[in-house]
């Protein structure tokens, strides 16, 4: 939980959440892209929601596009619709058939309710190749017992009247902890470990995109980890409560500070940017569904 942010030469604080102010979301919003270039990378918010049932802000869920290639963090209710969605605004990456791997912060069920169809739905749209899970331990177990579940309707479409094919249901599991867990020709991924509640092994995710560098927070209360694995980084994108009840400090230094997975109790997204400015002079933005940022892009 992101509880308040500081940035002297230029430095953000997660620590204790400062007193509100004056509104001035309308000019943190100017870092919110318009057009896309498929060989640039960005952040795609799909859903910035919580376990309340916001029809404005669906599952968490998030996209880091690189050079059009997607690569998705959590599996909140209705990702591959958001997924859709930004497809349709510009977001080509983000087509359903190209929705092939995520990483999973931790198990809790607003993270993940978003899996079976993230398995199934882009199969039955003609994904052919099976999609790619990394997660704490125990994401194995719970992709096996949901694909278990669906055994029969999985049957019935691969040997029915419209068959599909026999490969796009399939996962590939890696039970992952701290360290290096992906890299290819775009992306290097690292996870480090973060505290959050109960979990033995809660995640957050490391995406190195040539020299620039996103980190996504996961769930989590301040921890020294997320500062570490920021550093310098050009966008954070950290979950955050507006609640000054959490103590707690660590230091970070994102070009850009998005806030996501917002618990608001009733505070507008404006009122929650201006507790943050208070003792951050860097652009942050509360991030909506469906915004999409530039990986370095000039903040």
């Amino acid at each position: 939980m992101l509880r308040s942010v500081h940035r002297p030469n230029p430095v953000v604080v997660v620590g204790l959440l400062l007193a509100s102010a004056c509104a001035s979301e309308d000019d943190a919003r100017q870092y919110v892209e318009r057009t896309y270039d498929p060989n640039d990378a960005y952040v795609v918010l799909l859903g910035t929601g919580t376990p309340n049932a916001d029809p404005e802000r669906w599952g968490p869920s998030l996209a880091i596009v690189a050079n059009d290639v997607p690569y998705l963090v959590d599996a909140g209710t209705g990702i591959v619709r958001r997924a859709a969605a930004a497809a349709e605004r510009r977001v080509s990456a983000l087509d359903a058939t190209r929705l092939d791997r995520v990483f999973i912060t931790h198990l809790h069920s607003d993270h993940t309710l978003g899996l079976p169809d993230l398995l199934l739905t882009p199969w039955v749209l003609e994904r052919e190749v099976p999609l790619e899970v990394f997660g704490p331990p125990g994401i194995a177990r719970m992709v096996e017992h949901l694909l278990a579940a669906y055994e029969a309707d999985i049957r019935r479409r691969i040997d029915g009247l419209q068959p599909q094919n026999a490969t796009g249901q399939r996962a590939v599991v890696h039970e992952v902890g701290p360290g290096e867990v992906y890299r290819d020709t775009n992306v290097v991924v690292t996870a480090f470990a973060v505290e959050h509640e109960e979990w033995p092994l809660a995640l957050g995710y490391r995406f190195a995109i040539g020299d620039r560098t996103v980190v996504v927070s996961g769930d989590t209360r301040p921890t020294e980890e997320v500062v570490a694995a920021c550093d310098g980084c050009d966008i954070l994108v950290h979950e955050v409560y507006s609640d000054a009840g959490f103590a707690g400090r660590s230091q970070a230094r994102p070009g850009l500070l998005v806030l996501y997975h917002q618990l608001f109790w009733g505070t507008p997204d404006a009122d929650l940017v201006e507790e943050v400015k208070a003792g951050f002079d860097g652009p942050v933005v509360s991030g909506r569904d469906l915004d999409v940022f530039r990986v370095g892009g000039g903040f």
